[in-house]
């Protein structure tokens, strides 16, 4: 069948996420046919680099052998079974390697099925572990300004995107904002170290006046990744953390988008040195396979919740929490960090993209290009109207999958991109720009 049949049977039975529907009228859906390495393919043949790694999931590429054989030879043993009661060889494997992987002593593994529910059971646990401690009253949150944490209705009473937030603001919980240590937002002369400070010495004031009512602080370490790629500095992190430490509050870190190598470190605490007490990781967890996530926390945590009394428990379930199909797939992602040392090879790779860009950074309608680890992302001045599709509509014609975040541009590829593809990479992006 051809895209047009795909793209017509698809408008009519699908509705599509984080989408208004009726913008397809005009601006064609992709029916993608099959993926390899950092490409996608419809139906006609046409291929698009996957420069945001369908939604900063795909970590080594589409069809990648080494994944795929893992799922294969798990689907032949087992492919789900209830983790109430039970449990199995890959879930127990990879609880144990994320706790040696992970900062500080996050010794348990609870799991879930994407990043909004890790979200939600590591609000739960926090507002639960409180009240097992006989602490009821410190069931606030904290979050940042330009924060993003998911769609669920505990994830979104925390996020502080309007876009996402302000219809449904009725049916959520109140929580308090404080002020982002994002450096887009320092003052002129300001280092991004000094911003992060002002905007920790913020925090400082809201916990001194409400840690007795607050649960936990929700962030999202170095980088806002859905308010626009907005990256801080580490310093907030370690002023945080001993913050929370002081008026014993839990530091929940939301890394579900910059985990896993993004920012340049396996996770994105470890630039401060700092542990949180909830870890919450998704995403890039199973290098773009198969629905998983994971919230990593404490023994001082899990303590809470061990009694006799099964309301003490922690009662939060999923149908296909820890499924093995999963695990496999996430298991595979870790071997591939260890055994092709990764991490060093990203950020040889980082400095060649770097480099390449230097077209995009000297372009006159760009500002703030920056990189963290393996993100890239600038504004685009004079964006106009409904600048974001256009943009992703223009880069589809330069065979680039591109979504920017209102007048913000950003590259996330796969950590498989070669020299050819960033070479398309910049150039597309080059003459999109020049188009607009």
């Amino acid at each position: 069948m051809s895209n047009a049949q795909w793209l017509a049977r698809s408008r009519h039975a699908v509705w599509h996420p984080c989408t208004q529907m009726k913008v397809h009228e005009t601006l064609p859906l992709i029916p993608i046919a099959r993926g390899e390495g950092p490409w996608l393919y419809d139906f006609d043949g046409r291929r698009y680099l996957d420069a945001i790694s369908s939604w900063w999931v795909n970590l080594f590429g589409h069809a990648n052998p080494r994944i795929n054989a893992a799922i294969t030879d798990q689907l032949a043993r087992l492919e789900h079974v209830i983790l109430a009661g039970f449990s199995h060889r890959p879930v127990v494997e990879l609880s144990e390697r994320l706790a040696r992987l992970a900062p500080g002593r996050l010794g348990h593994a609870f799991y879930g099925s994407d990043g909004a529910s890790a979200v939600e059971i590591a609000l739960k646990m926090s507002f639960h572990y409180w009240a097992n401690r006989g602490r009821p009253e410190k069931t606030g949150f904290v979050s940042l300004e330009n924060g993003y944490h998911g769609e669920t209705l505990g994830a979104l009473s925390v996020t502080d995107v309007p876009l996402f937030k302000t219809t449904y603001a009725p049916l959520l919980r109140p929580t308090h904002q404080v002020p982002t240590p994002d450096f887009r937002r320092a003052a002129p002369g300001i280092s991004a170290r000094d911003h992060a400070i002002t905007a920790a010495q913020a925090l400082e004031a809201w916990l001194a006046a409400h840690h007795a009512t607050t649960a936990a602080l929700i962030l999202e370490p170095l980088v806002q990744c859905a308010g626009g790629m907005g990256m801080y500095d580490a310093e907030y992190l370690r002023r945080a953390r001993a913050l929370c430490d002081r008026y014993q509050v839990h530091l929940i870190a939301d890394e579900i988008a910059v985990g896993f190598g993004r920012t340049g470190t396996l996770f994105a605490c470890e630039q401060a040195g700092i542990a949180p007490d909830f870890l919450c990781l998704s995403k890039g967890l199973t290098g773009g396979y198969l629905p998983l996530s994971v919230v990593l926390t404490t023994d001082e945590v899990y303590a809470a919740f061990y009694d006799d009394l099964t309301a003490r428990g922690f009662l939060h379930s999923h149908s296909y929490t820890g499924n093995p199909l999963a695990c496999r797939a996430a298991l595979a992602v870790l071997e591939i960090f260890e055994e092709g040392r990764v991490i060093e090879a990203n950020q040889k790779l980082g400095e060649r993209l770097t480099g390449a860009a230097e077209p995009i950074i000297r372009h006159p309608r760009v500002r703030d290009f920056r990189r963290l680890g393996m993100i890239w992302a600038f504004e685009v001045d004079d964006a106009g109207p409904d600048f974001s599709r256009r943009f992703f509509e223009r880069a589809l014609a330069q065979e680039l999958l591109l979504r920017p975040l209102g007048t913000t541009v950003y590259f996330m590829p796969p950590y498989v991109i070669g020299e050819g593809e960033i070479a398309h990479l910049v150039k597309g992006t080059v003459a999109v720009l020049d188009q607009l």
